[in-house]
């Protein structure tokens, strides 16, 4: 299980900049990927990337063009999806010859959000 923080810019570069002028230690999950929001990742769970993350899945497309014919989407839209679903790890874009094959790296999602601070977090299983 992989986990992730969810913080907001100004927050991780007050935190960076603290840390740079020695202030305090690097925090322990300072090399872990981080986002804006909780937010953010709750919009790109959209019904319709929902699908196309369980197409991923279930038929194995061979090339963006075979998921694009799959999904019935138009590819330039299908890329920058895939590129937001990979920067959240949710898939990984694997290069096999010269085409891009779509791979599934999740299979559940948890959201923990702290009601009273902002500190969020969300793990990949």
């Amino acid at each position: 299980m992989s986990e992730y923080k969810i913080q907001g810019h100004k927050d991780l570069r007050a935190e960076m900049k603290a840390v740079a002028r020695g202030e305090k230690p690097a925090p322990a999950d300072a090399g872990k990927a981080s986002f804006e929001s909780a937010e953010v990742l709750l919009r790109l769970l959209t019904p319709e990337n929902r699908d196309l993350l369980r197409i991923i899945r279930d038929e194995r497309p061979q090339s963006v063009a075979d998921l694009a014919r799959l999904s019935k989407r138009a590819e330039p839209n299908l890329l920058r999806t895939l590129g937001k679903l990979e920067a959240f790890g949710l898939i990984e874009m694997q290069s096999e010859g010269r085409r891009r094959v779509p791979v599934s790296r999740v299979r559940k999602l948890s959201v923990e959000i702290d009601l009273f601070s902002q500190n969020d977090r969300f793990e990949v299983a």
